[in-house]
């Protein structure tokens, strides 16, 4: 009979461990020469070591380089077996949308310090940050979710495109072809999450300072074969001097939001092209007619 507890248990752990590895095929990282970032069910995170011990001089220089106060509460957090101290910071985006960042200092299996940042919109979730932690600490972070940070072709949930050398990673997940339209996506373990994101992103950007929001509407579209319906925006940045604006000479920036179920995964997809942007006879910049063309 105990032989036969013991064959169940390892059953019912094998299938909750199933349940929960479905993670990798979510998350997405790219290493770069400081740091470390990912993208999983629509939340940014980050790690980056540095090579001082953990004492209250080096944490001092630190907190400097993450505009961390003397006055932010700093506190430990005794359910992570690493000695550590934790700092929540948040913004009210707008009324409704708040931002809330959470760092959490770790003296490492190394000696050293190791930051790991979380950046996402309204209720924190310890428990998914203990998760990922855990797993960066203990290096338990699968290979083949990193990207190359040199593009050639592009991982586009379970798909691969074929880019060029024009295009550039400027986040996880966030292609940007000059001229030729940028795209950032998420994968998330719901269609609830994946519209929450896309709702979530339209807010932030309608809310910058010096931004207007031009027409808003519903819009046909085929996304990845898929007949579904975008959030078409078009926002005008002359009122904003901003970095992303003069760089692309653009005044007027298109935007299309999409939540959509895409070969079984839940994909956030926000897509964009400037006035000046190089457009297709479809009507869209190159890189959106990669995954997306309008329904006519």
């Amino acid at each position: 009979m105990k032989k036969t507890t013991s064959l169940l248990l390892l059953f019912l752990s094998a299938i909750v461990y199933c349940q929960d590895d479905d993670f990798a095929q979510r998350l997405k990282a790219i290493n770069t020469q400081s740091a470390t970032y990912y993208n999983i069910d629509g939340v940014d995170f980050s790690s980056q070591t540095y090579n001082y011990d953990f004492s209250e001089k080096s944490l001092k220089k630190i907190y400097k380089k993450f505009d961390i106060k003397d006055s932010d509460l700093k506190t430990k957090d005794e359910s992570l077996s690493n000695n550590n101290l934790h700092v929540v910071k948040t913004n009210n985006v707008t009324d409704n949308l708040i931002q809330t960042n959470s760092y959490y200092f770790i003296e490492d299996n190394s000696k050293t310090i190791t930051i790991i940042w979380f950046g996402y919109y309204n209720k924190p979730d310890g428990d998914f940050e203990k998760q990922y932690i855990n797993r960066i600490l203990k290096n338990e972070i699968p290979k083949n979710v990193f990207e190359s940070m040199t593009i050639d072709s592009i991982g586009f949930v379970g798909r691969k495109i074929k880019l060029g050398n024009n295009c550039a990673w400027t986040n996880v997940n966030t292609v940007q072809c000059p001229y030729n339209g940028e795209m950032n996506w998420s994968v998330h373990k719901n269609i609830e999450g994946a519209k929450a994101s896309i709702e979530n992103q339209f807010n932030i950007t309608k809310s910058g300072g010096g931004i207007k929001v031009v027409s808003e509407e519903q819009t046909a579209v085929v996304f990845e074969g898929t007949e579904t319906t975008a959030k078409k925006v078009v926002f005008d940045f002359t009122g904003m001097k901003s970095l992303l604006a003069g760089t692309s000479g653009g005044k007027t920036l298109t935007v299309y939001y999409v939540a959509e179920k895409v070969r079984d995964n839940y994909v956030s997809c926000v897509m964009s092209f400037w006035n000046n942007d190089n457009l297709t006879k479809g009507g869209l910049a190159p890189l959106l007619e990669e995954v997306m063309h309008l329904k006519i």
